[in-house]
């Protein structure tokens, strides 16, 4: 699974969440995922199979289905949460 972390500019924020998401997997046993980190205006030109990203983005990923929103970029607890959730709602865990 291609998991793509998404912030403006593709820079900070993306890869500190790129990092959360890993640890978070890591913890929660999913393995074998591929996880980038890209700005919000190449996403909507590639594929992925999921995407997470910041509260601060709901309004322009609104009409996706595969995304998932994090308050804080930096809480593997809340994003191991909303990982978790996203995959047992999707059976991929």
């Amino acid at each position: 699974m291609q998991i793509v972390c998404v912030c403006g500019l593709g820079m900070g924020s993306s890869l500190i969440l790129k990092m959360t998401v890993d640890k978070a997997l890591k913890q929660i046993g999913a393995t074998g995922h591929q996880i980038e980190h890209w700005d919000a205006g190449t996403v909507g030109s590639r594929n992925a199979d999921l995407i997470v990203t910041s509260e601060d983005f709901r309004d322009r990923f609104s009409s996706k289905e595969n995304v998932v929103y994090v308050r804080n970029v930096v809480s593997t607890e809340e994003v191991k949460t909303k990982l978790r959730t996203y995959f047992e709602d999707h059976n991929l865990l």
